[in-house]
């Protein structure tokens, strides 16, 4: 199993996404609070779940560059415009109802914090290919 860890870094909350590169598959995938995101991240390493870690260069990407360097090697990607592409994916992987289905997309908003799937993103846009995320995942803010 090759897998990553994709980070879509911020100030306050991270989303943080562990993906099977060779299945196509994301693992997990959760919107962490700040002072949450190190204890996370050390359970997976432990666990064996990612080798390498992929962080996006937006919002103090620079800070969490140098604290996550310690867990595999690490490589910055570009992240500009992932928050709005993380809206659009959100709905292709889990569509409205049948009742809204008619409905364009754009007119919906998410009912959760999407910075798991913002990391999402920034790995497909890294690897050109679109991952599938069989199970829909509770986005509240893990603190």
């Amino acid at each position: 199993m090759r897998s990553v860890l994709a980070v879509d870094p911020g100030v306050k909350k991270c989303g943080l996404l562990i993906a099977d590169l060779d299945l196509g598959l994301v693992i997990d995938g959760r919107v962490v609070g700040k002072n949450s995101v190190l204890n996370l991240i050390t359970v997976w390493k432990e666990n064996a779940l990612f080798e390498d870690i992929l962080l996006g260069n937006g919002t103090s990407s620079k800070y969490w560059a140098k604290v996550l360097r310690e867990f595999g090697s690490l490589e910055l990607v570009e992240e500009r415009g992932t928050t709005l592409l993380a809206r659009r994916r959100y709905w292709e992987l889990w569509p409205p109802g049948k009742l809204f289905a008619w409905l364009p997309r754009s007119l919906f908003i998410p009912p959760q914090h999407l910075d798991a799937v913002a990391a999402l993103v920034l790995l497909e846009n890294h690897l050109g290919k679109k991952l599938s995320w069989p199970v829909k995942p509770n986005f509240r803010i893990v603190t």
